[in-house]
């Protein structure tokens, strides 16, 4: 009798860490949070990265957020905001998109950046999409059986959109864990493995982008003191002057190196006075920033004209 009472004890007590992850935070599964208003939207981290990649997609391309929301709504419909194999109709990628249909190779349409250009080039060529509704300016780009089925995903995908876009600061963070520590030598650029990494990244998805905050053969002086700048583990974008676009700008990359974080062993991420970190903090999403010194330009210490970025 008392084994059995110990044992629902036990289970009991498993029941109650399980529904109080707020207290317990380290129990609770990594996930990606969007908010905007009212709306809130959960993602797997895996479905946070293509849907940071889908939308730095749009940004890179100058499209308005409307379309990263129309893209969304139909990458969700397909594949669950999944890179899927294959499907019905010899259809795979984010979007199932059918080789036979023009979308480009087998390989090809498995490519998550190709996949979302070639949506996004048959989506610019449907007039006035931007004022359609969302299910049919889907189903002008996808050609699905089940074309109702898009407004399903209208609100999640607006509230992804508008976070991602920039239009909703801080409306987009994640609960992660930490990375393990990774290589510490330099690269010719006088980055870490990862650091470089995130560099490349950077650019590839926003090419013109200026980065800073590193040199070959790396930095020890200009940054505040323990920075990871002096380890090679940190990088700084550009987003200059201040002002309400480049603000925009700003969390546009801010969200986006959040939505890579677990790709890419990101570490913190600090813009606008507001910094993430992944670990032990990452679910309190993001928060004010202190700048450790006092002296200085505002716009540089509080991080208002350039997003931070470092590594593991």
């Amino acid at each position: 009798m008392a084994i059995g009472i110990a044992v629902v004890a036990l289970l009991a007590g498993v029941g109650w860490f399980a529904v109080r992850q707020d207290v317990v935070p380290w129990l609770a599964p990594d996930q990606c949070t969007a908010e905007t208003g009212d709306h809130s939207v959960v993602l797997e981290p895996s479905q946070a990265r293509y849907a940071g990649l889908i939308t730095a997609i749009a940004v890179q391309r100058g499209l308005p957020a409307r379309a990263a929301s129309i893209a969304l709504a139909v990458a969700y419909q397909e594949s669950g905001l999944r890179n899927l194999d294959g499907g019905d109709r010899d259809s795979a990628g984010l979007f199932q998109q059918r080789p036979s249909q023009g979308w480009g190779t087998e390989e090809e349409v498995r490519d998550p950046v190709h996949a979302a250009n070639a949506f996004y080039d048959a989506l610019v060529k449907v007039d006035g999409y931007q004022q359609l509704d969302i299910t049919v300016a889907a189903q002008e780009v996808q050609r699905s059986g089940f074309p109702d089925a898009y407004a399903d995903h209208e609100a999640d995908a607006r509230a992804l959109a508008s976070a991602l876009t920039g239009n909703s600061p801080e409306g987009f963070s994640c609960r992660l864990g930490e990375s393990d520590d990774g290589p510490t030598a330099l690269a010719d650029s006088g980055l870490t493995a990862r650091a470089d990494a995130v560099r490349r990244d950077l650019l590839a998805r926003f090419p013109d982008l200026p980065l800073g905050g590193f040199e070959p053969g790396g930095v020890s002086t200009g940054h505040m003191q323990g920075s990871a700048h002096y380890d090679g583990r940190a990088i700084d974008a550009f987003v200059r002057p201040v002002s309400p676009a480049n603000r925009t700008r700003g969390w546009v990359i801010a969200h986006y190196l959040v939505s890579q974080a677990d790709r890419l062993s990101v570490r913190t991420v600090i813009f606008d006075d507001r910094i993430w970190t992944a670990g032990r903090r990452s679910g309190d999403g993001w928060r004010d920033y202190d700048p450790p010194e006092s002296s200085g330009d505002p716009a540089v210490l509080e991080h208002r004209d350039h997003v931070h970025v470092d590594v593991f």
